[in-house]
């Protein structure tokens, strides 16, 4: 499985993707990352409640989790993950 990086989530992985071992649904992908590449990872991913947090996109294979099963979407293999920070801009 998949996950692809943008922008400072590519700093705080220190790499623009890489392959992971296939996790349940995205809850368990997400904490495997968190536990991997630290706090500054986690306060972008996380709120303090353990939710998706409104900083972060997540889409998987293409499609945004607001339109699957939110954060207990399950995976499969083969499945690609994308983890971007929301732009703002005027």
């Amino acid at each position: 499985m998949k996950v692809k990086f943008f922008a400072f989530f590519r700093n705080y992985a220190k790499c623009k993707e890489t392959d992971v071992p296939l996790y349940n649904d995205l809850r368990e992908l997400l904490d495997f990352l968190c536990q991997k590449y630290g706090k500054e990872f986690e306060g972008k991913v996380y709120t303090k409640n353990r939710e998706i947090s409104d900083e972060v996109i997540i889409l998987i294979n293409g499609r945004h989790i607001a339109h699957l099963e939110g954060i207990n979407t399950k995976l499969k293999e083969g499945d690609e993950v994308c983890i971007f920070p929301v732009a703002a801009g005027g």
